[in-house]
């Protein structure tokens, strides 16, 4: 399997692959790489939609010019727990953010979020994340604000009065609610249209039934999120039993 950067020819197959609707997973096999790196690679510049390899190849050039020597990267590296492949991790924590850009949250807020989840504690300072994913800490205090917003992280000091930011089992049930909720007011200012446009006019019918469908998808939500809260409830220590699957009865 080759290593090393992508070159230009190979964003060029992907971006034809692309152009054919091939799977990242069969654009990675005809170029012999692994499928995190064609999806990191699309995700980085554009997405599948407006992918092009020779801005995504200039876009590269740029980052490498950037970038400072890896140092706090290599003392990362050597203070990776439990046995792990300090590289492996790192491949994920960027293929984790790249599937929640995908799924419509930013880049950075991604990042910032698949950091926290993948740290033992849950918990880092905003100097901590600066550190791993050596960024500025303008860009994680936006990108905290954005989560915080969304119900994903929430804010403690600990005993030195640093902010720490933590995800903990219930941040993905909680940020689900936050969108229920916010489906629903949706909801209320949709049929709020209805009665402004008239009963009965075909505009009216159409918000009325936007309405109907956000208020099921919005019900169906909340509840699957409550029947499903149990599985978020991890057990403590790397060792742990996992927890029984809820009841679906």
């Amino acid at each position: 399997m080759p290593g090393g950067r992508l070159t230009q020819q190979e964003r060029q197959q992907i971006a034809l692959g692309l152009a054919d609707g091939l799977a990242y997973a069969e654009i990675a096999r005809r170029l012999d790489r692994p499928t995190s790196t064609i999806t990191r690679e699309v995700m980085r510049n554009g997405g599948p939609t407006a992918y092009r390899a020779d801005l995504a190849h200039r876009a590269t050039e740029r980052r490498a010019h950037r970038r400072k020597p890896s140092a706090p990267r290599e003392r990362q590296a050597s203070e990776q727990p439990y046995g792990r492949d300090a590289e492996a991790v790192r491949e994920f924590e960027e293929v984790y953010a790249v599937a929640m850009m995908a799924s419509g949250m930013p880049l950075m807020m991604g990042r910032v979020l698949a950091c926290l989840t993948i740290a033992d504690s849950g918990s880092l300072t905003a100097q901590e994340l600066a550190q791993r994913l050596q960024v500025s800490p303008a860009s994680i205090s936006k990108a905290i604000a954005f989560l915080d917003s969304q119900g994903m992280v929430r804010r403690e000091r600990d005993e030195r009065r640093r902010e720490r930011y933590i995800v903990d089992d219930e941040i993905w049930y909680q940020a689900m609610m936050v969108s229920v909720r916010s489906t629903a007011q949706l909801v209320e200012t949709t049929r709020q249209g209805v009665d402004v446009l008239g009963a009965g006019t075909p505009a009216a019918a159409r918000l009325e039934g936007v309405a109907r469908f956000l208020d099921f998808v919005s019900e169906g939500m909340a509840r699957a999120a409550e029947q499903a809260r149990d599985v978020l409830r991890t057990s403590s220590g790397p060792q742990g039993a996992a927890d029984p699957k809820p009841d679906r009865g």
